[in-house]
């Protein structure tokens, strides 16, 4: 894989058609590594010298906010300096020069600002239900599985076997258990036919790594915030919602909060990341378990406009559907309020409709004629569905592994009817993991108080 790797860099510096395997915005481990296995696949059993690139769809500034892929990337010993970013390639030019094809591995719908290259796209391989109005007019393999890695595995061992070693067995193998959240049957991710390929690669190469501590290497790993700086950390998992022109951000932060206040020059990090983004309001919500493997939220909001500050504030501290037993927290910091939260079940994506009806407070209070609110006029069950599809700042449009849009009818080619996946996989984000972990644990507690009565 090092050789093929720098001989894609190589080719970017020669004026030639190029093949690129885009993976999607997300970026993610399992687009990450299909996009890589596949684009060596066909670089491998293509005839022609023809020549295939993979290509990461993010920055590479970005990478860092992605710690399970640059762990495996240090573990499969595949260095970050050889990968090709979004930021390293012009797309666009090479389109309008007549030297580009697509391959799209793991989406098969592009953004807006990449409307223009859907005429370059030649191929589609996805895991994802098709979008008929968006899907390009090509080639379109779609298979509703756990992991795209399993279908570029299903491709490789059916086409040039030959061509797999060890290393991009290893990326295989470990994304399509992460993904399949360790093939847990409980979870009902994984189908068929990525137990298949797992048992497969396994057999193929009886060293890998044992299932359970791939996954559980790969899942500190996706959660590791140390080494990030305020704003990579602020970013790695960021939601929006705006009301009037006025944005609040809210970020997902996976350690105390104690310990997130006590961070070096945080006022003016918060400040910089506050006028970066465009953001009136920051609202964080640290998440993690305590010594007695407890679950724990806190929140802080952060709004150096005063009156804004304490409606957002008192709309939390009196709400009672949900009640989020918010007690006031200790803080030197000027401009932001900390709590403990005290019931633990009220995740981001509870809190948003909380944030809209706090904004719309605010503007009523200040007696601002606008239109209506997004989400007003209807309940809020309704509102936090319509409020979980705002837009994730690091991912436009679609987020890695966070709640996504309901998901179209699974495509006839897909699956047999009347399959428990017709509609749509699992949705796991780290939220979701944590809020299943938090049950497990207040359930267990529960059970212990009970058996010593």
């Amino acid at each position: 894989m090092e050789d093929y790797l720098q001989g894609c860099r190589a080719a970017l510096q020669e004026s030639r058609p190029l093949h690129v395997v885009l993976g999607n915005e997300a970026c993610d481990l399992d687009s990450m590594v299909s996009a890589l296995a596949l684009a060596f696949y066909l670089a491998k059993t293509t005839e022609a010298e023809e020549v295939f690139v993979p290509v990461l769809n993010i920055n590479r500034s970005e990478l860092p906010l992605r710690g399970d892929n640059v762990f495996f990337l240090q573990k499969i010993h595949i260095p970050e300096s050889l990968l090709i970013f979004r930021d390293e390639i012009d797309l666009h030019a090479l389109h309008q020069a007549g030297q580009l094809t697509l391959i799209l591995v793991d989406h098969h719908v592009l953004p807006k600002s990449d409307t223009a290259l859907e005429e370059a796209v030649a191929e589609v391989l996805d895991h994802r239900p098709i979008e008929q109005k968006h899907c390009p007019p090509c080639h379109v393999s779609v298979e509703l599985v756990g992991s795209c890695a399993t279908l570029v595995t299903e491709r490789i061992l059916e086409g040039a076997p030959e061509i797999l070693d060890r290393q991009i067995a290893a990326l295989l193998h470990g994304t399509i258990i992460l993904d399949c959240v360790n093939m847990d049957l409980k979870v009902g991710k994984a189908t068929p036919k990525d137990n298949k390929y797992v048992e497969k690669l396994e057999a193929l190469f009886p060293d890998l790594p044992k299932r359970n501590d791939i996954f559980d290497s790969l899942q500190k790993a996706k959660f590791d915030i140390s080494g990030l700086t305020t704003e990579q950390m602020l970013r790695k998992d960021q939601k929006t919602i705006s009301t009037h022109g006025t944005k609040v951000a809210i970020s997902a932060i996976y350690m105390d909060l104690e310990a997130f206040l006590q961070r070096s020059g945080l006022t003016a990090d918060l400040h910089a990341f506050c006028q970066a983004h465009n953001c009136d309001v920051l609202v964080t919500m640290t998440i993690f378990f305590n010594t007695q493997n407890e679950p724990v939220r806190q929140l802080a909001v952060f709004c150096p406009h005063a009156a804004l500050r304490m409606t957002i504030c008192g709309v939390l501290e009196r709400s009672h559907s949900p009640s989020l037993k918010l007690t006031p927290a200790p803080s030197t910091h000027p401009h932001l309020q900390a709590y403990l939260q005290g019931n633990t079940q009220v995740s981001r994506k509870k809190l948003l409709p909380l944030l809209q009806e706090a904004l719309s407070a605010y503007f009523d209070s200040m007696k601002i004629p606008s239109g209506q609110p997004e989400t007003e006029g209807v309940s809020r069950e309704q509102a936090d569905k319509e409020l979980d599809r705002a837009g994730n700042s690091l991912v436009p449009g679609l987020s890695q592994d966070e709640e996504e849009p309901p998901l179209p009818p699974t495509p006839m080619n897909s699956l047999v009817d009347e399959c428990p996946l017709d509609q749509g996989l699992p949705k796991l984000s780290a939220e979701v993991i944590f809020e299943k972990c938090s049950q497990i644990s207040l359930s267990q507690s529960t059970a212990a108080s009970l058996s010593k009565k």
